[in-house]
């Protein structure tokens, strides 16, 4: 008997150990492919037109040295608009058209104008994308909807949406509408309506059915059985994955907005590609600062709508 044990552990040993030997062999496999496959990207961008990256990496540094200001304070008159000592003519700050004016002789500084116009063009795309996506979600999901055609077709529409980043729809939009907000409020909302769609109708598929049981047994109509057992469910996620998509769409708009899209982008494209080191810093800044409040909002309100138990489980 004791025999008989002593081999079916040994049996086991053996076979822990030869799994042990294949999850290491595959491991070192794995780190060679990915060394392998990182070195022949490299080797390809070195090598085709599209950057010498190699060559052009001590340049960094000297990009880091040009957007040195030259005093402490070079930064902050340059978000505030103040006169500089070292304007030459080319530093010239010049207000947007239609410049806010807060009281006589007080104006909103540029920047600060700028980055209230892309808040302004990602809050009012997720509004958009929001409404789209929230009506969309409900023909999508099949404990609502048995027709199976009309499912795979709203799908496969939210898929479409989603499919192109926001950057290459807005310059299809750019094309066609010219510069300015316009193009990329349509960008970031069509994105935007594909991507909430997907998450809302996956959220609406795990809702519990009991309250639609009962309004259906009741004789309720399929809008009604919607509005009255399966949103109040639903609606505390929704709001939730809306605030994280405004996260997301601040940054968007940015870089949107540094193709013709108007907003902070265009001015930070601008100062870097003028050397303007003051300027450039000083629009980093209140990116940072923005993008910052923006995300610290949106986590305290997703907090109070789902709960902190829900909230640090899907933070986790």
């Amino acid at each position: 008997m004791n025999a008989s044990i002593s081999e079916a552990g040994l049996a086991v040993e053996q076979h822990w150990r030869d799994l042990a030997g294949r999850r290491r062999l595959y491991s070192l496999a794995g780190l060679a492919l990915f060394f392998l496959a990182m070195g022949g990207s490299l080797w390809f961008a070195n090598e085709t037109s599209a950057g010498k990256f190699w060559d052009r990496l001590p340049y960094f540094f000297d990009f880091v040295d040009q957007m040195t200001p030259r005093d402490a304070t070079e930064v902050g008159r340059a978000l505030f608009d103040l006169p500089s000592p070292y304007d030459d003519g080319s530093l010239k700050f010049n207000y947007p058209e239609g410049r806010v004016e807060l009281a006589h002789g007080l104006y909103l500084p540029e920047y600060v104008y700028k980055m209230v116009e892309t808040i302004n063009i990602a809050l009012t795309a997720t509004l958009i994308g929001f409404s789209l996506g929230f009506v969309l979600c409900f023909f999508a999901a099949s404990n609502l909807v048995t027709r199976r055609w009309l499912r795979f077709f709203v799908r496969r529409f939210l898929e479409i949406l989603r499919a192109f980043p926001e950057i290459v729809i807005a310059g299809f939009f750019l094309a066609v509408l010219s510069l300015g907000a316009v193009p990329a409020i349509i960008a970031v909302a069509i994105h935007t309506t594909g991507a909430l769609g997907k998450m809302f109708f996956e959220v609406v598929e795990n809702a519990d059915m009991k309250p639609d049981e009962g309004l259906r047994a009741v004789g309720a109509s399929w809008l009604e059985r919607v509005r009255f057992g399966i949103v109040p469910q639903v609606m505390p996620n929704f709001l939730s994955y809306g605030l994280l998509r405004l996260e997301i769409n601040v940054r968007a708009s940015t870089i949107i907005g540094a193709v013709g899209g108007g907003g902070i982008g265009e001015e930070l494209r601008l100062a870097i590609s003028r050397n303007h080191e003051a300027k450039t810093l000083a629009i980093v800044l209140l990116l940072l600062i923005t993008i910052t409040a923006v995300d610290q909002l949106s986590a305290v309100l997703r907090r109070k709508l789902v709960g902190e138990q829900a909230f640090a489980f899907g933070a986790g």
